[in-house]
Formats: structure tokens, sequence, C-alpha cells
């Protein structure tokens, strides 16, 4: 081997690399790499996002890590720019403090997803590196950047060193030839290649795309492709920058931008030719991305329909979204919720009447993001619910409790407007009634009422240990916060009991059933939520004594069957913990049983009774 070196030199030696290869060499100070080898890789941007941002404070914190270069280090808060969620807004809030205090760089809720404002901020380029808390990091392929998805760990070493491990994978070349259907579009692309390679034929390698098809994609649909390399497994998928992307980098960077391009001789794992003229339109059915189909012939209604994401959030999706939606309204019974990628999108969208279209529609518009992934702002979807959304990932549970099947801007528009999954070109010109079958009956709730009406008459005395809680004005979101009030399931609602009252935040894991709460004046003021009185019955709380309640919440305990008992004097019975308190609903007595000390109040109404007997207002 010297000799060969010696005769035609080291560097011409030192050729025959990849894109990947290449990207990663000449970040690790090497002239070559291979396959297999682990190298430490200089990051040139390096992001913590709203999701993981604040482990990574904590890691930099904790084992007090120093800043390498606060120029090249971001936050980005794109998963919930709404701060609509209390621990999203704490985790913001966290970075924000931490990033004043560091002097690092926000791009705060209102610019949008991350990984697009790298490359709309000028921050990655053909041939740079760049590391994130999001796993779609290498969307930055489409502009041929090395992007890369990290734990929190890998962030904060990245954030310290400025550098991080990574091991070169090997390369695939994908080429597309021949001429794509008018009606195909980048999403249906990327569908098809899942629907040739699955989800793990290509794993662990990284993809570079090229062919007279490619040559002609632009930087939309290089992005929208990009960003489902995860689906398939794959490291990366790296475009070749054709001269569209070279300008937009160069007007974003403001500097000469040279692409990095494969050696002639570089080896690759496989080739593959692929013929684009036999791609059609497809989608992804619930559950797997990979799992692709053509589009039904039978009729899938729907319930919801989402166009964004960093799949499809940009302005070449709005616009195919608008061409669809124009003159035409969501179908009944359907919600259409549309964000674009970023802030420069969403200004587009508004300088080309865009959002005009979108609402006169019918359709929620909301402010940049990546809203349904990681529960953002827009996009979630209910037990039973069936949507049909731009995004890149259906897996269950990923964008809520539904079923999601993920198709183009176009698809998505026009089922959104026919009610069930079709294209534009199939809208029907007379809108189809949806038919709805009448709820059949539950054998459970049959056998329930059927309990419930042959129940012994519930006691008029009863006799407990007393939870006495000194207080007066304790309100609903003490009781109850507003947080955990998406929860319908009684069941689940005694455990966040108090959680917001100091000093009672572990009172669900101590009381046990059977106890009773003994509390001073205006217990229950504030919001009228239905969920302050259920998460004692959750507990098998028997009762909650107070010298005064809120009108609502009296209101709310009375309905649902939860004894309440007012006394002006509970102070008299000189309640300590573990006292035990004896009530009689019929005659209003109350008395400290261990103390031997009692008292008068007002018995139940005739109403609260009746309604204590029948087990509720129904």
């Amino acid at each position: 081997m010297k000799w060969l070196c010696a005769i035609f030199g080291y560097k011409q030696y030192m050729m025959n690399m990849t894109v990947i290869e290449k990207i990663l060499a000449s970040h690790s100070g090497r002239d070559h790499v291979v396959p297999g080898e682990i190298v430490d890789v200089v990051i040139d941007a390096r992001v913590a996002r709203d999701f993981g941002g604040a482990n990574v404070v904590n890691h930099m914190e904790e084992n007090q890590l120093s800043i390498d270069d606060t120029t090249k280090t971001f936050f980005t808060f794109d998963c919930n720019p709404t701060g609509s969620d209390q621990k999203y807004a704490a985790n913001q809030h966290k970075c924000r403090m931490f990033a004043q205090r560091e002097g690092i760089k926000v791009y705060d809720i209102d610019k949008g997803i991350g990984t697009h404002l790298l490359m709309e901020e000028g921050l990655c380029y053909p041939g740079s590196t760049a590391v994130s808390t999001d796993s779609h990091a290498n969307i930055l392929g489409a502009v041929g950047a090395f992007g890369q998805g990290m734990g929190d760990k890998d962030i904060a070493v990245a954030w310290h060193k400025g550098s991080t491990w990574f091991k070169v994978p090997s390369s695939v070349k994908i080429i597309l030839e021949g001429t794509l259907d008018a009606q195909v579009t980048a999403k249906d692309i990327v569908l098809n290649l899942l629907d040739n390679f699955g989800a793990s034929a290509l794993l662990g390698n990284a993809i570079e795309m090229e062919g007279e098809a490619v040559e002609k994609l632009t930087l939309d649909q290089r992005i929208t492709i990009a960003s489902m390399a995860t689906e398939m497994g794959a490291i990366i998928i790296l475009f070749r920058p054709n001269m569209e992307v070279i300008r937009y980098c160069e007007s974003r960077t403001r500097n000469k931008v040279e692409p990095v391009l494969a050696d002639e001789d570089a080896v690759y794992n496989e080739v593959y030719h692929l013929d684009v003229a036999k791609f059609t339109c497809r989608i992804s059915l619930p559950g797997k991305p990979h799992d692709t189909s053509g589009l039904p012939k039978e009729k899938v209604w729907i319930d919801s329909a989402f166009i964004g994401s960093c799949t499809n959030g940009r302005i070449e999706d709005m616009r195919a979204a608008a061409a669809v939606l124009k003159g035409r309204g969501v179908a009944e019974g359907v919600v259409l919720k549309i964000v674009p990628a970023t802030d420069r999108v969403w200004n587009r969208c508004m300088e080309e009447g865009l959002l005009k279209v979108f609402k006169e529609s019918g359709a929620l518009v909301s402010n940049a993001g990546c809203a349904g992934c990681a529960a953002g702002q827009v996009g979630q979807n209910g037990p039973g619910e069936i949507t049909v959304s731009t995004g890149n990932r259906n897996f269950p549970g990923k964008q809520g409790q539904g079923e999601v099947y993920l198709a183009s801007p176009s698809v998505v528009a026009a089922s959104a407007v026919a009610g069930y999954i079709t294209t534009a070109e199939a809208i029907p010109v007379v809108p189809v009634k949806r038919e709805f079958r009448g709820p059949a009956g539950d054998p459970s709730k049959q056998k329930k009422q059927a309990a419930s009406a042959s129940a012994s008459i519930r006691p008029h005395e009863i006799e407990g240990r007393a939870w006495y809680i000194p207080m007066d004005n304790i309100d609903t979101d003490m009781i109850y916060h507003n947080r955990h009030l998406s929860i319908t399931d009684t069941g689940e609602m005694g455990q966040f009991t108090f959680g917001n009252l100091a000093g009672y935040e572990d009172f669900a894991k101590k009381v046990k059933p059977g106890d009773i709460v003994v509390t001073g004046k205006n217990f229950g003021s504030g919001s009228s939520r239905q969920q302050a009185v259920d998460c004692f019955i959750s507990l098998g709380v028997q009762c909650v004594v107070a010298e005064s309640f809120g009108a609502i919440y009296e209101r709310n305990a009375i309905n649902a069957a939860f004894p309440i008992v007012t006394s002006d004097h509970i102070t008299t019975l000189k309640f300590e913990e573990g006292d035990v308190i004896r009530l009689n609903f019929e005659t209003g007595a109350i008395q400290n049983v261990t103390k031997m000390i009692s008292l008068e109040s007002a018995p139940f109404s005739d109403v609260q009774m009746e309604i204590y007997q029948n087990n509720g207002l129904f």
C-alpha cells in the first residue's frame, strides 16, 4: 500500500468516499473515514428544543459544564409554541433563564420548527453538521447537510465540547429515473419509497438520492422526502444540491456555498434504480408509516384532518392545500387543522391570501410549530377519532388516541372537504352525508343501571377518620388543578386531589377510603369544574365538612350525591390529626368521637337527601 501512496499520492489514495463520509471526515480532522469507524465530529449547530431542552440544562448544571461556543448553541421552542401545557411552559421558562444567563440564542415560540429554522437562518448548509433533540434533524439532508437527532446527554456533551462521537454509517444510493405523474407529490414519493424498502431494509444506512427526477425536485419537496428518513430506518437521506438549493443557502448564509459530492469511485452497499413513472398516490395505514396502500376504494370516513408538521408545513404544501380548499368548505362534523412550519411560511400564507382561503373553508389555523407531534399545540385526536394527516408518523398514541392515516396535503385537504379519504379530482359535487347508527345498548351500563335501581338505602349516618385542614378559600385549582382537566375517567382523578394545595400535595397518597375532610370557609371557590368533587369520590372520601362552600361547588357536590355538610362552628370540635368524626345527615349532628364533643348543623335539605339517596342527579 505504501508504494501506491508514493506513486499516486496520499490524497488521491484517500479518495473513494461517499457524501456522508466526506462530511464526517472534514469535521473530524481526518483525510479519510470508512463505515464502522467511530470519529469525534465537530458540530456546526448544536440545538435543544423545548422537548428535552430542560434536561440538557439539568445535565449542564449538575455536571458543571461550560459551553464551548455560544454562537453555535441554540434553543428552538417548536413542540408546544403556545405554552398550553404546564410542563412545556415550565421547561421553556427553565431554558429561557439558562439562555439569558449563558448568552445563548433562543428561537422562541413565535419562530417555528427548529430544523426548518436552521436552514432559514443559514445555520445549516451543504456540508455542515447539526445535532438536535429532534429525531427528524436528519431533515437537513435536504440541503446536503448532516443532521442527527440525539438524546439530551449527547446534546449536553456537544454544547460542552463542541463535538460528539459518531459511528460512520454505510451508504446506499437511490437513483430515481423516469417522469413523475403530475398527481404524484413529494409525499407520495417517500410513501412509495417506504412501500419499496419498508422500515428496516435500509436500517442504519445513509441514503444518497440522485437521478433526473431528483434534480427537478424543489427544496420544499426535498424536505418532505428527507423528513421521513427516520421512518425508513435510515440515518439520513442526502440530496445532491441543485442550483435552486445552492442559491437558497447562499441567500441565507450570505456566503458562497460549495456542495459536498461523492467521489466517482465511492463505495456503496447497494445502488437502486427506481422508475418514478410507476409511483402512485399513496397513504399510510394507521399505526405504521411504512404500511402504505393506494387510496381506498371504499369510503373511509374521517373526523379530523391535519396539514403541517416538519414533513408538509412548507409554503408549497400550504399552496397545494389552498388550491383544493378555495371556494369549498370543510365537511360537516370534520375539523381541519392547519399549522405552517415556520413564521416565515405563515407570513407568506398571509401575503398570498392563503390564510383567508383556509379560514373561509372552516379550517383552524395555528401559529407555526410542530403541532400534533409530541402532544403539541394542535393536531391531537381522541379515542375512536379517525384523522388523515400530513405528518411523518402515525404510531399508536403519537398524534393522540385515535387512528391516523398519512397522506399528501392535497389528499388531506380533499378528504376534509369530502368527509372521507379521497383526492381533489374525486370530491363529490353534492356533499355525501355521513350516516350514523344509533348507539347500541351497552350491557355493562345496563348492569350498572340495574344494580343502582336495586341498591339499598344509603346511610344517614357515617363515621370516619378526620382530615382537618384549617384553611379558608381553598379554590378548585388547589383541589384539582386545571392541567388535569382533560381527564374524563373519574377513577383517574383521585391521584391529583390537593396536588396544588401547599402542604397537602401528598394527600392522595396518604388518604384512605372512608376518611372525611374537615376544613374552613369558602371551600371550592373558583372554577365550575366537576372534577374538584369527583376526585374525592375517586379516592373514597366519604364527605367534606366546611364552614361554607363556593356556590357552584355546593351544587356540583349535591348533584353528584357526594355528601357535604356546612357548620359555622367547626373549630369548637377541636379536631386533631387522627380524630374520628361522626355525621348524621338527617339530624345535622356532628361529633368528634375521639374527644366526645358535639354540635348541631343544618341537616340535608329534602332535595339534597333525595339526590343523595338516588345516587346522583340522574
